[in-house]
């Protein structure tokens, strides 16, 4: 390649306006208001004076809580899956599917919905209501 077969590329960037020319001594810009002005910045979000767009959105009330719920299982199911003599663990939970494999990090508690007709052992780290602890023998 030589010198008088180079192509200049096209300029690229913000393009100067108000420097004379054809454009006159506004240059584009119209001729009175804040935008006409020199360093004028209008806010995005202005829209001349009504309820923006996001003071219109609904508010959101309260606080959500960071720590996520325990996932909850009832006497019936635990009733439905096993065996008389049994420990209810929360690996053996999610073994037999009552609960997703979150609720090893997450925590279990046993509501007394429906009843126990077997004698079962509840193994320690999954918390219960006070009549499932009834239900598994466990002074309260």
């Amino acid at each position: 390649m030589q010198i008088h077969e180079l192509t200049l590329a096209p300029r690229k960037g913000k393009k100067r306006i108000g420097r004379g020319g054809k454009r006159g001594t506004t240059a584009g810009r119209g001729t009175k208001g804040q935008k006409a002005r020199s360093g004028a910045a209008v806010d995005p979000l202005f829209e001349g004076g009504r309820s923006t767009f996001i003071e219109r959105l609904k508010k959101l009330r309260g606080v959500k809580s960071i720590h996520a719920k325990k996932h909850t299982v009832t006497l019936s199911r635990i009733d439905e899956a096993y065996q008389e003599g049994d420990s209810v663990t929360v690996q053996s939970l999610v073994e037999k599917k009552l609960v997703s494999k979150k609720a090893l990090k997450e925590g279990v508690k046993i509501v007394a919905t429906g009843t126990l007709s077997k004698k079962l052992s509840l193994a320690e780290g999954i918390s219960a209501s006070e009549k499932a602890k009834e239900a598994f023998g466990i002074a309260a």
